[in-house]
């Protein structure tokens, strides 16, 4: 799978994880030099507090534009270290 901002290949896995159609990708994938960690956060009943990366590239941000869970909650476990995407970042295969 791969993740697609502003035509940049921004993330890349073969190992994605499916949750509620969203593929989270390992942290590990991710083209750091694209993401700054903000200060938004949003809360999933089951999964627990989410963090987000504005993405940025060639000039264009994408404000929030990724989430990861630092802490998920027991249910969402699998996901911890793992960021998905959406607001105009294409995720393909």
């Amino acid at each position: 799978m791969k993740a697609i901002f502003n035509g940049t290949v921004i993330a890349e896995s073969d190992n994605t994880i499916l949750v509620e159609g969203n593929h989270y990708f390992p942290a590990e994938s991710i083209r750091k030099e694209y993401f700054t960690e903000t200060s938004h956060h949003s809360v999933c009943p089951w999964k627990g507090l989410a963090s987000y990366y504005t993405v940025s590239v060639n000039g264009q941000q994408n404000e929030n534009a990724a989430w990861f869970y630092k802490n998920p909650m027991p249910a969402a476990a699998e996901i911890r270290n793992y960021v998905a995407f959406w607001k105009g970042v294409s995720v393909q295969s």
